[in-house]
């Protein structure tokens, strides 16, 4: 039986509520499984990036995020990082994905001591989010959006949570454990 990796929130009545789109907020749209993932090169570090090409022949998943230290993304990202040895299991690379800047990242990872990279889609901003069809133009920021990608590069799973809820890890377990039964046939 697997375990329920779902919303984090201890008090689940106080869970912000998801904002609706607004006309000032064009929704787009997200790329679809069997698509092939664009590549990028994204900083983790001042002096280190990081590119979707590093991870071919495994299995990587992209979470991308609002903002570092925003109760949800903090709850989400701390989620991800307690699951790392399922993720693991999977031979998957989790990488984390948000407009904010190299030193936010650097500040929100080391307060939630993550053991995965966030990577900066700051310069310029929301280039990658674009790509991935989950930027926000009229609060310029990411979708809490989720893709997995096969070892080929090619999207097997993508699912767009409303901003205010955490949408967990099942989707993405589910996702690998789908890869992994391919892999073995």
């Amino acid at each position: 039986m697997r375990k329920v990796y779902g919303d984090t929130s201890k008090n689940k009545k106080k869970l912000n509520k998801p904002r609706q789109k607004s006309a000032t907020i064009p929704s787009s749209t997200p790329l679809q499984p069997g698509t092939r993932a664009p590549d990028f090169t994204l900083r983790s570090t001042p002096d280190k990036t990081v590119s979707l090409g590093e991870f071919r022949s495994r299995p990587v998943i992209l979470a991308f995020y609002p903002a570092d230290f925003s109760p949800v993304c903090g709850d989400e990202m701390a989620l991800f990082n307690e699951i790392l040895p399922e993720f693991n299991r999977f031979n998957a690379q989790l990488l984390g994905i948000s407009v904010d800047n190299i030193w936010s990242h650097l500040a929100f990872s080391k307060a939630r001591n993550l053991g995965f990279p966030l990577l900066s889609d700051f310069n310029p901003k929301g280039s990658v989010a674009q790509q991935y069809g989950v930027y926000r133009q009229g609060d310029g920021t990411a979708e809490r959006a989720l893709f997995v990608i096969d070892g080929d590069g090619v999207i097997r799973w993508s699912y767009v949570s409303p901003i205010g809820v955490n949408p967990g890890a099942n989707g993405i377990l589910a996702a690998l454990e789908s890869l992994d039964a391919k892999e073995e046939k």
